[in-house]
């Protein structure tokens, strides 16, 4: 018998809204209380400044608005799941674009402030079934919208990561739906059903070829926190490395997931 077909995973699109306009919230208000000398710190992104990250993150934002300003596509290219795997052919691109952002826009405040206003107006109509002519493919509002909980999750991380003090909150459906995300592209980039990887409190995935686990406790299983697993799934710590620091736990000959890891940069 053939293996069941996995169901693809649903988000709930005013959750989802309200996770980005608040997840945004966070860091504006967190950049906004940063002096000169923290905007002028290096961060763990090659080597962006603390304002060119900051920069960034109102790019990746302000991809919706812009986006919903452009004709629209005729057909979808891209899932949620698609989409992890579709952001390193256009690093160059985000690399230039972002430290041109950061030159030409010294006032950070105002550079939020304006991106938050384009933002919810543009959110105010728009259904979530538009598609929007990304930079990855083209893919519905609805599902970008998923993919931006993603780059602002991951980039709270980095700026609490560079940034000692300002400790900047995490929505929780923005760290769930970031979670889950990367959980499912893990699942999709090593199918099988041997290996159960749990984040809890947020995912659960069957993955990697072997054995199939149909009852019991899983031969092989992978557990760790929504953060630690972020990072795994986004180059900013390593397998080995979360292993010694205990931050990860892994037992069985199929849990050993390097091979598949990092899923994005």
């Amino acid at each position: 018998m053939p293996p069941a077909k996995k169901r693809t995973r649903s988000y709930d699109p005013v959750k989802i809204r309200t996770a980005v306009l608040t997840q945004f919230g966070h860091l504006r208000a967190a950049v906004a209380g940063l002096t000169p000398e923290q905007l002028a710190l290096p961060t763990r992104l090659g080597d962006w400044t603390v304002r060119e990250l900051a920069a960034h993150v109102t790019m990746a934002v302000e991809s919706v608005s812009r986006n919903l300003d452009r004709e629209e596509p005729a057909k979808a290219e891209l899932t949620v799941v698609d989409w992890p795997f579709a952001t390193a052919a256009r690093a160059g691109d985000i690399d230039d674009g972002t430290r041109r952002l950061a030159e030409t826009h010294p006032d950070l405040d105002a550079l939020f402030a304006e991106t938050a206003q384009r933002l919810a107006g543009k959110l105010e109509d728009a259904p979530g079934t538009r598609l929007l002519a990304t930079r990855t493919g083209a893919m519905t509002l609805a599902d970008h919208l998923v993919t931006r909980t993603v780059e602002l999750v991951v980039h709270t991380d980095d700026l609490n990561a560079a940034v000692p003090g300002p400790d900047i909150p995490y929505d929780r459906q923005a760290l769930a739906a970031c979670t889950r995300v990367l959980a499912d592209a893990l699942a999709a980039k090593a199918p099988g059903g041997s290996t159960e990887v749990r984040v809890p409190p947020y995912a659960v995935v069957q993955c990697v070829a072997g054995p199939r686990h149909t009852r019991g406790t899983p031969p092989n299983v992978v557990e760790t926190d929504p953060l630690t697993w972020i990072r795994l799934a986004t180059g900013r710590t390593d397998w080995a490395q979360a292993l010694r620091n205990a931050e990860v736990s892994a037992s069985g000959e199929r849990a050993d997931l390097s091979a598949w890891l990092p899923l994005m940069r």
